[in-house]
């Protein structure tokens, strides 16, 4: 293990921990710093945004964001099979510098070109330093789910000054220069980690091996026909694209249902394949419920950055003492209450767990797809006060975010344990990659929901989100025991 777990110099944990912690800081700087802006900039038609309607801007948004997390899964697999996870963090920061940088030029080609690269960047970088905070740490060490706690410190103090710098600049300066702002921070987390990078000793340094060189050249000549193949099918989706053969709208419609496909399809694969053993197996398929109840939270959460975006420029009052604030601000709401409330949260997985009371994943899980719905369910009310054209006081959205931030301190931290220890052996990069397709499909139904915006109601859109995602809650609730026994003892 690259770390003794006896290494206690950043707040009781290993060094290597601070390195990550400021990488993933500043990578979700430049992630929430650019969506801040993005779906308010694709539809803006007076300072200089591309004037799109709601319907194409949600699809748009829907599909990045979803597609963001789908390359996770590309992206662990080649750090398991080709690069190891060090090498593909760093590879990925260079993609999302150059990325934000293409939509600083804020044409409509580059506009595709810099998504791209962000796409590519965060599906190298995301999981992959994810998996690096696991290695950290020996199997059965305690302080492991703290560890992912403090590192989701990291995520949330990026996505806290993000949409405050970003935010401002790109609503009330210029759309390009908020997203030159979060280029550059990318680049600030570049630099860092390759300083940092010596207090992670071999963790995350070369990439899995099954002990034979002869089956590690030929799972790397495999992964490598994947990327070539990957690569492939995105040249000829934009080629299709860019001769108007088929829509945007089109292209985010069929990539729904290839992330249905491609879940259903590797799940087969852990559950039903030859290679695992039975109790990996097992293991497998509770990471299946896991991943089912976290499609659904992120499906309700992530409409931060698309409908609650909308809602807050459309139907919030934002004046303080006559100065407009821009929009964009309410999306630093959910840090601050993750900064505050995660060593909270910390401490309680901590207590409870000294005393042998400490909830399961699953139940943990439970809880968070119970917050994301009654977030929804009190901005039922605040819908209905809007539909005669008034606008409602920036307390709903806050306790909207207040209630979705409980949520995530239940689910998403200890979803990230749980993979790097549920992950069959020389899987892990891939397994954590899998869980991020969840995310993507929690993204995708939520760029779904802003394109619908315009075209319903918003009390029955958001009615029909809480509702969904309380009775998931309640189904999850109901399986919890199943679940707990298939993960043979991990807790």
């Amino acid at each position: 293990m690259a770390t003794p777990s006896s290494d206690t110099s950043f707040f009781g944990h290993p060094r290597g921990l601070a390195t990550l912690f400021f990488t993933e800081m500043w990578e979700r700087f430049s992630y929430y710093g650019m969506r801040t802006i993005l779906i308010l900039f694709l539809v803006d038609k007076v300072r200089g945004g591309l004037g799109w309607s709601d319907d194409r801007a949600g699809s748009v948004y829907g599909l990045y964001t979803a597609m963001v997390y789908l390359m996770c899964l590309g992206g662990g697999w080649i750090a398991d099979r080709i690069t190891g996870q060090r090498r593909a963090v760093l590879i990925g920061g260079i993609l999302i510098a150059a990325g934000e940088f293409c939509l600083f030029i804020s044409s409509e080609a580059t506009l595709y070109v810099g998504l791209v690269l962000l796409m590519f960047g965060t599906g190298m970088l995301k999981g992959n330093v994810s998996t690096i905070v696991g290695q950290l740490y020996r199997k059965g060490d305690p302080r492991r789910d703290a560890g992912f706690s403090l590192f989701y410190m990291g995520i949330n103090t990026g996505a806290l000054i993000s949409p405050f710098i970003c935010g401002y600049i790109g609503e009330k300066v210029s759309w390009r220069l908020g997203f030159a702002v979060a280029g550059a921070a990318m680049l600030v987390g570049i630099v860092q980690y390759l300083w940092g990078s010596k207090h992670l000793g071999d963790a995350g340094l070369r990439p899995a091996t099954t002990g034979d060189p002869v089956k590690d050249a030929e799972q790397r000549r495999t992964a490598w026909t994947a990327v070539y193949a990957g690569l492939a099918v995105f040249a000829l989706v934009g080629a299709l694209g860019g001769f108007g053969v088929i829509t945007i709208t089109q292209i985010s419609d069929g990539l729904g249902w290839a992330l249905l496909a491609i879940s259903a399809a590797v799940f087969y694969w852990l559950i039903f394949g030859k290679r695992w053993s039975p109790q990996e197996r097992k293991r497998s398929a509770a990471v299946l419920v896991l991943f089912i109840a976290s499609a659904l939270f992120w499906a309700s959460f992530e409409q931060a950055g698309s409908s609650l975006n909308l809602f807050a420029e459309r139907q919030t009052n934002r004046f303080i003492m006559g100065w407009e604030f821009p929009a964009g601000w309410f999306q630093f709401v959910q840090p601050i209450f993750v900064v505050i409330l995660a060593p909270v949260f910390a401490w309680l997985w901590l207590s409870v767990a000294r005393r042998n009371a400490e909830p399961s994943s699953p139940a943990k899980f439970t809880l968070g797809l119970l917050f994301a719905g009654l977030a929804f369910a009190i901005l039922v009310p605040a819908a209905k006060m809007t539909e005669n054209g008034s606008q409602v006081g920036v307390w709903w959205l806050t306790g909207t975010y207040f209630l979705q931030t409980l949520g995530e301190l239940c689910l998403s931290p200890v979803g990230l344990s749980a993979m790097s220890k549920l992950a069959p052996e020389g899987a892990a990069g891939f397994m954590m990659g899998i869980w991020f397709v969840s995310t993507a499909i929690g993204n995708w139904l939520a760029g779904k929901a802003a394109s619908l915006y315009s075209s319903m109601p918003l009390p029955t859109l958001f009615g029909s989100v809480a509702g969904f995602t309380i009775a998931a809650a309640v189904i999850l609730a109901l399986l919890i025991r199943p679940t707990v026994r298939l993960m043979s003892g991990v807790k």
